[in-house]
């Protein structure tokens, strides 16, 4: 029997003074339940997939609108599991589509993603920032079900990302691994590690020269951070408004505790202010 293919979505709008959620849209098994305030005037909010995780041939649908001034930090209750897809099932898609208004700033931190032995899932990230606008979001990407030794055994795992300002890219990313068709072990691509991650942080309107003292800085970071028996750390500018930081890791633990480094530097570099961790709800 195929399986119904579920159409999930969710809309988001964050408006200022104090910043407040508006949820515009809803259907399972996307969710949110409340937003929670933080110190600094913003808005905690966890994105639920009440499904446990996402099935093959899943739709999935994620819009969130960031106003003018407005302050958000959107996070996962837990790693985003990618369960196996039947052969007669296309596969799971998930499409967000982030738009960030003049001097607002969003914190997108999710929990890594975790491909389960035969999963195939394909993603898009579109993310449009206005002039003013901040941004600071990672993508992880676990092996599988480490503990089951379920190591690089999916089908395909297809992420696309593109990120905007003053309608002109400035980063645009494209990952497409089948390891049925090749060796991920290979030093041209992962060599030893297992999990791998991006990080780009982002504010609309400084100069180079201030994205070049902020790369050599998170540079020297990174240099301390990295441990080459175990994890790897580079960062660089981007063509404009940005830096993207890249790890490497043979754990996922310690990739986390280091992206919470990087974020931690940057936010009182940017923003003269501490970095307020998310707290989980489950």
């Amino acid at each position: 029997m195929t399986k119904k293919s579920v159409q999930g979505k969710l809309h988001l709008n964050f408006t200022c003074n104090p910043t407040r959620l508006q949820v515009l849209e809803q259907s399972p098994p996307l969710k949110v339940v409340r937003a929670f305030p933080l110190p600094a005037g913003g808005a905690l909010v966890h994105l639920h997939n009440i499904s446990g995780g996402v099935l093959g041939g899943d739709q999935l649908e994620l819009k969130v609108e960031i106003g003018t001034g407005a302050y958000a930090q959107l996070t996962t209750t837990s790693a985003t599991r990618l369960y196996r897809s039947q052969p007669d099932v296309p596969p799971a898609r998930q499409k967000t589509q982030i738009q960030i208004a003049e001097n607002g700033l969003l914190e997108y931190v999710p929990d890594p993603l975790i491909p389960f032995a035969g999963s195939s899932y394909q993603q898009q990230t579109l993310i449009k920032l206005a002039p003013g606008a901040g941004l600071f979001w990672w993508e992880t990407v676990a092996p599988g079900r480490t503990a089951r030794g379920e190591l690089f055994d999916y089908d395909l795992l297809h992420i696309s990302s593109r990120i905007s300002a003053a309608n002109r890219p400035i980063a645009i990313e494209q990952i497409k691994l089948e390891p049925r068709q090749h060796d991920f072990s290979s030093l041209a691509r992962l060599g030893p590690y297992a999990y791998f991650c991006s990080c780009y942080i982002c504010k609309v309107g400084l100069d180079a020269q201030r994205w070049l003292q902020l790369e050599h800085e998170l540079s020297i970071l990174a240099q301390q951070l990295t441990r080459p028996d175990e994890t790897r750390w580079g960062v660089s500018t981007l063509t404009a408004h940005g830096i993207v930081i890249r790890g490497l890791s043979k754990r996922g633990t310690t990739i986390t505790a280091d992206l919470f480094a990087f974020w931690r530097m940057a936010t009182q570099a940017l923003y003269g202010r501490d970095t307020i961790l998310p707290r989980k709800i489950y």
